[in-house]
């Protein structure tokens, strides 16, 4: 029996349309959604990917607890005795914050775990909270957090009516967008040249979207901060600042003057390997924009001055006055779950509420710094981590220094992964949880919606049956061993608590939501408490969406600080910028920074076992300069070994011109080659693991964010017999 049904994809930012076809439980076919109100029909190849997705025979679909070293699959009845049985203790003997959570980036597309993983972490108790967030965007969090009031208060750029828009360490023609929710970017980034705009990408590679724009400037790794600086500098020095609408709402104008004086273009040339000249250019024409809008993403936010450059780029949106306008930086107002659409009074943002044990790194957004995971589970003494509880993550090949995390692991008393792969992480685990598939369970796309280009909401109910509990379920059990009520906790009573709590935060009558359960209550009562005339109801009967316009301004509502103003000149952001100005006495030498890439058949480290998505010619290649490859001695398509001083890997040469001479580029996610992991086609393609190389003690200052782009790195061509 033939049937079709309508889907968001779950597996990227971009929340996609997706008509699904079926053949009974098989999926016959996967195909762009041409009345999705939002993506318009628009597929990738990982959508495109989600029949093979659900269909993997490497895919877990029972419990497994490891017995005398081999994986037995289980009941779940089992799975949770086990861990009460080895988790309880360890909490009892040693204290909460004895076990860490490690939060992975597929989480975030789970509805399940974005609504209930909280309610577990919470109740868990543990300051060894982490995520991807610091190999990733805290520092945008942490900006924007002092800036307007709210870690998510994240100004999204209009690209659908923005004339220009300057580009820096992004490229959405194939993340799909970041941090700005986005179909179709190469779409709606042609459009603003269709209607007579620019576009500018600053990257040190020449990207598929740098390809696209009409102009590319290739940075030097690390060094946005100081560009921005230098152009924050020519505003102020050729009288190009004008607040316009803003001038009532902003405070420390003139303390970022004073601050970005000796920032000025011919200073940052020889940092940024931008010309002075044509620094100013930018300036210039960015603040003559009919409209404009500055957008930094993840180039920006994993470097040295990550928080820096965050905060700079709407430091600029602010002084062009194109902040909170349309066709500028905006503001979204999602349907349901946006904390900073709640009427009254809001608490100020706030970080470094608690500090790590080992390297008294500061908390941010209610986690801590993953690069400092191995310390705190190798350095003995009292708050000493022992028990892990990894939610859909992979950090073993994810975060930096990622060989001496992997032998940290295997030092742990006791582990437990919620994850549908035998893979590089949960293979040291002693109990793996598996949850459905994107097609087993309901979605909503609960934070994406706060960070979207427009205004849109749609509800996907579960597509195919499914005997696996969907993650709620397992995270409120969860919830119940670290509460002391034991493995068999009553599911539906504590979903009831989580309910009345949601209820109570948005203003909205659980009875209203009678007869729903999980997701579906909480979102159905998010939407009723929400901005909008909306309910769950209303969202069921449009299953290709709900269009909400597009973003509408929105301060001063929006605006959460203690001042009730923009504050553009946080002292817990600006107490950074001395340590930038030092780097303009910094001479430049010759050694090769390594950063990373992006692939659009790729979502991190989770996708590389679905063959679709890896067959054709290796792409975890070294990327370098035809200048840096007959220097080194290097060859295309030969081997080479790339060293930091965290360790070394073996990876294929790919000499090209994309990349700026001083820059190498390995893509990452890869390095399916451990013992023990249950992924066929990944082992066959399983690549280099590029955070080996990442140096785990190379941190942004502030928010505690891994340094990804600009890691000083050492290559030479591989010989035999080489260690």
């Amino acid at each position: 029996m033939t049937d079709t049904a309508h889907v968001t994809c779950p597996l990227c930012e971009a929340t996609c349309g997706l008509t699904v076809t079926l053949d009974g439980d098989r999926v016959t076919g996967v195909r762009g959604d041409r009345e999705d109100v939002f993506s318009h029909g628009f597929i990738c190849p990982k959508g495109a990917s989600l029949g093979a997705l659900h269909h993997d025979p490497d895919r877990l679909r029972a419990p497994m607890v490891k017995r005398g070293g081999e994986w037995v699959a289980v009941s779940w009845d089992e799975a949770f005795a086990e861990i009460d049985a080895r988790l309880r203790p360890i909490m009892d003997e040693y204290g909460r914050d004895a076990v860490a959570v490690y939060a992975g980036n597929p989480s975030v597309h789970n509805t399940s775990t974005t609504l209930y993983g909280p309610v577990f972490y919470k109740a868990l108790g543990t300051k060894n909270f982490y995520t991807a967030g610091t190999v990733d965007q805290v520092p945008k969090h942490f900006s924007s957090g002092y800036m307007f009031g709210h870690a998510l208060s994240i100004p999204i750029p209009d690209v659908d009516r923005t004339s220009h828009l300057l580009m820096l360490g992004a490229n959405p023609l194939v993340s799909n967008g970041s941090l700005m929710t986005m179909p179709d970017a190469r779409g709606r980034l042609k459009a603003i040249r269709a209607r007579g705009g620019k576009f500018v990408v600053v990257d040190p590679k020449r990207t598929r979207t740098a390809e696209l724009a009409d102009e590319h400037h290739a940075i030097r790794p690390g060094t946005d901060a100081l560009l921005l600086f230098a152009l924050v500098r020519v505003l102020f020095d050729e009288g190009l600042v004008d607040l316009g609408g803003l001038a009532g709402h902003v405070a420390g104008v003139d303390e970022v003057r004073a601050l970005c004086e000796p920032f000025t273009p011919e200073a940052v040339e020889p940092a940024t390997g931008l010309a002075a000249g044509e620094i100013r250019r930018m300036a210039r024409e960015l603040a003559a924009a009919e409209s404009a809008a500055v957008y930094g993403r993840i180039g920006t936010t994993t470097q040295a001055f990550g928080t820096l450059a965050s905060w700079l780029v709407d430091v600029l949106n602010v002084l062009t006055g194109n902040l909170d306008r349309p066709g500028g930086a905006m503001f979204p107002l999602a349907a349901a779950g946006a904390s900073n659409a709640r009427p009254g009074k809001r608490r100020g943002f706030t970080t470094g509420r608690w500090r790590t044990r080992v390297r008294d790194l500061p908390e941010v957004i209610g986690e801590v710094p993953v690069a400092t995971l191995a310390d705190e589970i190798l350095t003995p003494g009292e708050g000493q981590v022992r028990a892990l509880i990894t939610v859909c993550g992979n950090p073993c090949l994810s975060t930096p220094n990622a060989g001496r995390l992997t032998e940290a692991l295997r030092q742990l008393d006791f582990m437990v992964s919620l994850d549908i792969y035998l893979n590089e992480t949960s293979r040291l685990a002693d109990v793996i949880l598996p949850g459905p598939t994107a097609l087993e369970r309901p979605h909503y796309d609960i934070g994406l919606y706060q960070l979207a280009v427009r205004n849109v909401a749609n509800w996907t109910a579960a597509t195919l049956p499914t005997s696996v509990p969907q993650e709620w379920e397992t995270l409120l059990r969860l919830t119940g061993i670290v509460t002391g009520q034991g493995p068999q906790a009553d599911v539906a009573v504590l979903d009831d608590f989580v309910a009345a709590e949601i209820g109570r935060r948005f203003g909205a009558d659980v009875s209203l939501a009678a007869g729903r359960t999980g997701p579906a209550r909480l979102i159905d009562l998010m939407l009723r408490g929400g901005p909008y005339d909306l309910t769950l109801a209303d969202l069921e009967a449009a299953p290709h969406g709900v269009d909400l316009g597009p973003l509408q301004p929105r301060i001063p509502e929006v605006l959460g600080t203690p001042s009730g103003k923009i504050e553009l000149a946080p002292p817990e952001i600006t107490v950074d910028v001395a340590r930038l100005r030092a780097e303009l006495d910094r001479p430049v030498n010759g050694q090769l920074l390594l950063i990373g890439r992006r692939q659009l058949g790729s979502n991190n480290s989770w996708m590389h076992n679905l063959e679709p998505l890896v067959r054709g010619q290796n792409r975890c290649t070294a990327q370098v300069h035809p200048d840096d490859a007959a220097r080194l001695g290097l060859v295309d398509g030969g081997l080479a070994v790339v060293r930091s001083r965290a360790g070394k890997v073996d990876v294929p040469v790919e000499v090209t011109d994309a990349v700026r001479p001083g820059v190498i580029s390995i893509p990452h996610g890869w390095g399916h080659d451990a013992d023990g992991i249950r992924a066929t086609v990944a082992a066959a393609h399983p690549g280099a693991n590029s955070n080996l190389l990442a140096d785990d003690t190379l941190l942004d200052a502030l928010s505690g964010t891994a340094v990804l782009n600009g890691i000083p790195v050492e290559v030479e061509p591989a010989r035999a017999g080489m260690p």
